[in-house]
């Protein structure tokens, strides 16, 4: 059984591995795309990448529903113990922990982490996720850093980047993460929920695939693709 990668809008994904939903960053309740509602989505695990609103999202609420087990930085896993959640694992940046599906390893990211209430939320990061014999970077919120070139070395099947601009990566420089990562497939995201993000994703696969070997394959929120 393939991987299959859902987009929700913003930077939230499922991520379905042999029936193991892995939700990242379920930004939804507020999201003018999103597809779905906080009510309705599945999740056996959920990672959060920073502390922006936009990124913890319908956590609790989700992770109270479903009774999926939460990953994220110490800090944030406090903060979401503090909201009631038990169901909790916390990693921090480059340490790895496999679990039954596979292996999660939080990498860098250049951006912020305050929390909704303005307590701290630690070090933002990204996720590698090594399922099924694949290879997934959500590189979640970030600005370039060259560090993605040692990402692309571990053979990358399936790149989430940022093109939105204004709070992380632009075209430009996702063009330029591409090149650094050299991944089989991009899905680009965080981009158009809100007017300062505005982008055209077709213009940028035309770029991308222009310049790369790289295929993008830009999706409409709740569309999918399977690796």
């Amino acid at each position: 059984m393939g991987v299959k990668v859902t987009w929700y809008s913003h930077a939230c994904v499922l991520i379905e591995v042999d029936g193991t939903r892995l939700l990242v960053d379920p930004f939804l309740t507020g999201n003018p795309l999103a597809p779905v509602t906080a009510d309705q989505v599945a999740a056996d695990f959920v990672f959060v990448s920073h502390g922006h609103g936009d990124h913890v999202g319908d956590t609790v609420k989700i992770a109270q529903r479903t009774g999926a087990t939460v990953v994220s930085n110490f800090e944030i896993y406090n903060w979401l113990a503090a909201q009631g959640l038990t169901k909790l694992h916390p990693q921090h940046i480059g340490g790895g922990f496999d679990y039954p599906w596979g292996r999660a390893k939080l990498t860098i990211a250049h951006h912020g982490s305050a929390l909704p209430d303005g307590s701290y939320g630690g070090n933002p990061c990204g996720f590698l996720f090594h399922a099924a014999g694949k290879k997934i970077y959500h590189a979640c919120d970030t600005g370039l850093f060259y560090d993605m070139k040692l990402i692309g070395e571990e053979g990358i099947d399936l790149a989430i980047l940022p093109i939105g601009d204004n709070f992380t990566m632009g075209p430009d420089d996702a063009l330029r993460a591409v090149k650094l990562i050299e991944p089989a497939l991009v899905l680009p995201i965080h981009y158009n929920t809100f007017d300062l993000i505005k982008q055209d994703a077709i213009a940028w696969k035309a770029r991308v695939e222009r310049e790369t070997p790289a295929h993008v394959m830009p999706l409409k929120p709740g569309e999918s693709l399977t690796l």
